[in-house]
């Protein structure tokens, strides 16, 4: 659950109030944290970071998985770890059908194998049970590619705001 609120606290203006908390993460950050100082949201993660022990993921893969599958209802988000995982989700066009999805981030370079998405489909039958279908040829591919091409283009636009 706090790995969510975190996680929903980086990507937009929700920020939860709890001074308790507040008070224990200055702490934490006085000592040094566990994992080390290597997640950066929006950008590349520093270089050298994520040492043994570290996590770490690219802050452009992460935020353009999120951009790309907004649409999608989200049951699991984890900055740290780069797993986003879906809730099922029924396309207007196509209610008898529902997609379920799975994004990791495997990388913390921007590259093409730095993400895997995973990409499943059920369909309702008569009586109303819903059954695995196969998913077409390359869907999951397309969408690893709009995220690549989102990231990309995140990336160019923080370069050209830097230069």
């Amino acid at each position: 659950m706090t790995m969510c609120l975190a996680a929903l606290a980086a990507c937009g203006g929700f920020k939860p109030v709890d001074v308790e908390r507040d008070a224990l993460t200055r702490d934490m950050r006085a000592q040094g944290s566990i994992f080390g100082d290597s997640i950066t949201i929006g950008g590349d993660s520093p270089a050298g970071a994520g040492g043994p022990g570290g996590i770490a993921v690219n802050g452009y893969l992460w935020r353009a998985s999120l951009d790309t599958i907004a649409f999608f209802p989200m049951a699991q988000v984890d900055a740290h770890g780069g797993v986003i995982i879906t809730e099922w989700y029924s396309l207007p066009e196509a209610p008898n059908e529902r997609y379920k999805m799975q994004v990791y981030i495997l990388n913390r370079e921007l590259r093409a194998d730095g993400v895997r998405v995973s990409l499943f489909k059920q369909v309702q039958g008569a009586g109303g049970a819903w059954t695995d279908a196969p998913i077409a040829e390359g869907s999951a591919a397309r969408i690893e590619n709009a995220i690549l091409t989102r990231a990309r283009q995140l990336r160019i636009d923080s370069q050209a705001i830097l230069n």
